[in-house]
């Protein structure tokens, strides 16, 4: 059970970030890199594996429904914002090669 946040529940910030940061991530290190996340690990949850940043931030979104935080029309909206960032950051910032 999760505190209810003092922010709006639409759109769903989690769902956006995440997502805005899996799309730039994919670009920058392809659609397959998989990685670990242990930064739970110290509070008793257990390493989490991903085969890809689309797949994290998945879960990221979905967590949001699970602790009652969001519905899913505000993740679903959340997700297809991030999904534009992404692609506008992609498309528009150039990296030093």
């Amino acid at each position: 059970m999760l505190q209810s946040p003092p922010f709006p529940e639409y759109t769903s910030g989690h769902s956006v970030i995440s997502r805005a940061a899996a799309v730039t991530l994919t670009k920058l290190f392809g659609e397959n890199f998989s990685f670990s996340d242990n930064s739970e690990v110290e509070y008793g949850l257990r390493i989490r594996d991903f085969k890809a940043f689309k797949q994290a931030s998945e879960e990221a979104a979905i967590s949001r429904l699970y602790g009652g935080i969001h519905y899913k029309m505000a993740i679903d909206e959340g997700v297809t914002q991030g999904e534009r960032v992404g692609k506008f950051v992609v498309n528009n910032i150039q990296t030093l090669k």
